[in-house]
């Protein structure tokens, strides 16, 4: 098993962290990244998030669904442990269904830049109504298989 050493992990604050900080807004939290050990290949990342909450920016009323990041690494990979605190920090934050799969898809590609990325938001219904989202990005020149 690989230890976590001062150069590939040296930026990886929040999984080294001693204590955990909750941050109320996605624009305050981070999403950190480690080095691709694979950047030659093409290969596909998935993180399912079953347990989002953010509350709804009219009304207040709280809002669960479900997120799913899936993406193809450049020559970074997102770190887990930061996008669960960044994913977290949605929970007192009001946005729309919308806004916030596309903060989600931005965040992380300002992180680690990735050749591909998807992300799924599954909203659970409120007044009869589910919302699903879908955006994604592709880095220019990449032709996804």
């Amino acid at each position: 098993m690989r230890k976590m050493d001062g150069g590939r992990f040296a930026k990886l604050t929040l999984l080294k962290a001693s204590k955990t900080t909750f941050l109320g807004s996605p624009i305050e939290a981070s999403v950190e990244a480690f080095e691709n050990l694979f950047p030659g290949r093409d290969y596909e990342i998935t993180f399912d998030c079953p347990e989002f909450t953010s509350l709804c920016p009219v009304t207040g009323q709280p809002d669960f669904g479900e997120i799913t990041v899936r993406y193809i690494p450049d020559r970074l990979c997102v770190e887990s442990k930061s996008l669960k605190l960044f994913i977290f920090s949605f929970r007192n934050f009001n946005t729309f269904h919308e806004e916030a799969a596309n903060i989600i898809l931005d965040k992380i590609d300002a992180a680690c830049s990735p050749r591909w990325i998807e992300v799924t938001g599954r909203f659970h219904p409120r007044g009869g109504i589910a919302i699903n989202v879908k955006c994604e990005k592709t880095k220019k020149g990449f032709k996804k298989k």
